[in-house]
């Protein structure tokens, strides 16, 4: 997303993968930035499933679709769908439907009320679905999250359209809600903000859905381990790294890595950000201009990488699969 330049480029990882059933053949080359782009008013929000993409232009109220084997092959045309208002929203494609924010309209610059749901024609289909103060959404298994004020909207696939039913906060949780969320992999789950020193797990199967857990100090970032699927890791302001055992939901190592980095100023802040490669969990270090390698099974500093400027996001892009000469 390039929000000031009013574009979304694409890059191709240059790894694909062929499921051979048993097992997956492994193809590498180079990465390459795609001539094609997606123009418009303001991209913010982006959303893959199954191939599918749906980027939102906050700007002009409209989201934007196209599939990821298009956009590779060179073609970044898009079936546009508009809304009632510019505001701060989202969309997500759900098989052949596609679901978007409805803004607040005595007020667009305020958050979302709820979800709408478009057919392939473009037309919306039912009735709104509300999720007030709509912010924050990410899948896991056959399941899409969408965070509201009050609680989760739960969105499932089926042959009639998506299935949507909200997962309400108890009232035993403190006030609070979740603006971000992380799909679990393997294992149907979620992870999520709650407040500035507290992150929630959240197991719709469970007796208990959501499970709080207290930082030592203000959330800076955190990710989620898609290869050991228990764990997921967080970064706090203290300089800390720490290992979350999504099972017990215990904080189980920790790790000083960084100077501290305070969360207060503005949002956009070069801060430390988290990434999984393989057996390393990657942070960055703005301050100092590296990319730490944490060994993940010991959890003990592995090296740097150094790198010319202030790093900030980080994105690790990888495979497993059987090679061929």
């Amino acid at each position: 997303m390039q929000g000031d330049a009013d574009r979304v480029s694409a890059i191709a990882s240059g790894i694909a993968l062929d499921d051979h059933g048993d097992h997956a053949d492994l193809d590498v080359v180079a990465p390459q930035l795609l001539d094609a782009a997606v123009v418009g008013d303001k991209p913010v929000h982006f959303v893959e499933h199954r191939g599918d993409i749906a980027l939102f232009f906050d700007g002009e109220g409209v989201a934007r679709l196209l599939s990821e084997r298009d956009w590779l092959a060179g073609d970044a045309t898009t079936r546009d769908l508009k809304v009632a208002a510019p505001h701060h929203g989202v969309a997500a494609p759900v098989g052949e439907y596609t679901l978007i924010s409805r803004p607040n309209i005595a007020d667009p610059t305020a958050l979302p009320v709820g979800i709408d749901v478009y057919g392939a024609d473009g037309a919306a289909i039912g009735d709104l679905q509300a999720c007030p103060e709509l912010h924050g959404e990410a899948s896991s298994g056959d399941t899409l999250a969408i965070a509201c004020a009050a609680g989760l909207l739960l969105v499932r696939e089926a042959k009639d359209g998506p299935k949507l039913e909200v997962l309400a906060y108890p009232a035993s949780l403190p006030e609070g809600k979740s603006t971000t969320l992380l799909g679990g992999v393997a294992m149907q789950y979620w992870l999520g903000n709650y407040g500035a020193d507290r992150v929630v797990i959240i197991d719709p199967s469970a007796a208990e859905p959501f499970r709080l857990v207290d930082l030592p100090s203000r959330r800076v970032h955190f990710a989620i381990d898609p290869q050991r699927v228990k764990y997921a890791y967080l970064f706090t302001e203290d300089g800390a790294l720490h290992r979350l055992d999504v099972v017990s939901g215990a904080i189980d190592r920790t790790l000083p890595l960084t100077r501290p980095y305070s969360m207060d100023g503005e949002w956009s802040l070069p801060r430390p950000r988290l990434a999984v490669a393989g057996d390393h969990i990657a942070v960055t270090d703005p301050l100092a201009g590296t990319i730490h390698l944490v060994d993940a099974e010991t959890f003990a500093p592995a090296r740097d990488i150094p790198v010319t400027g202030t790093p900030y996001n980080i994105v690790a892009v990888g495979g497993s699969g059987a090679t061929h000469e």
